[in-house]
């Protein structure tokens, strides 16, 4: 089974280096030197990872072949592609491969359904579940602990508690101006017209 685990960014420095848009749990494992890598789009693969080294917080990765700026700003956008056993499984229990969430039902504590995941779109804050629901629109669901609370592959179902709003809009918490007014301090009304306002002559 084939997983994207990088997206490569702009050329860094001179000499061939990229930086890199981890899309793995595991970059260690799969970015490593020596790993031969397909791509998307298909004809600039595949890559193999000469060195690899954390910058300012950023992987950056050279590849056998690539020895300049030029041909390393060529590479800009493409997708790094590994082969990985469908049976195989994360370290970390709490870990997930793609492969492993996609057509997952997503349901509520109560067993309410919501739909299911159609894709799962990685960005550098967190993880987004795209879901599909029974009326053909999509829900994105945040990845992390406090809403999606349970993943079970068994079952093949993630159960979520998701926050007024993000699944109904029509529950979304809304504050009006005469709400927060309502609630201000006696004291911290807004002054009338004419009156003294502090830092102002009058």
């Amino acid at each position: 089974m084939q997983l994207v685990v990088a997206r490569i960014g702009r050329a860094h420095g001179i000499k061939g280096e990229v930086t890199v848009e981890v899309r793995t749990d595991e970059p260690e494992l799969r970015l490593g030197p020596g790993a031969v890598l397909a791509t998307e789009p298909a004809s600039t693969g595949p890559l193999t990872i000469e060195t690899g080294r954390v910058h300012s917080g950023r992987l950056l990765l050279r590849f056998e072949g690539v020895r300049d700026r030029t041909a390393a700003e060529a590479l800009r956008n493409t997708l790094l592609i590994a082969e990985v056993d469908p049976a195989e499984l994360p370290e970390d229990p709490e870990e997930f491969y793609d492969h492993q969430l996609m057509d997952l039902d997503v349901v509520l504590a109560d067993g309410t359904e919501i739909g299911r995941i159609t894709e799962i779109t990685h960005l550098p804050s967190q993880d987004l579940f795209i879901v599909e629901r029974p009326d053909g629109t999509e829900v994105m669901i945040p990845f992390v602990e406090e809403i999606v609370t349970e993943i079970d592959l068994e079952e093949q179902r993630a159960v979520i508690t998701p926050p007024p709003g993000l699944i109904d809009e029509s529950q979304a918490i809304v504050v009006s101006t005469r709400d927060e007014e309502a609630a201000a301090e006696p004291g911290d009304a807004p002054f009338a017209e004419g009156a003294d306002e502090p830092g102002k002559d009058v």
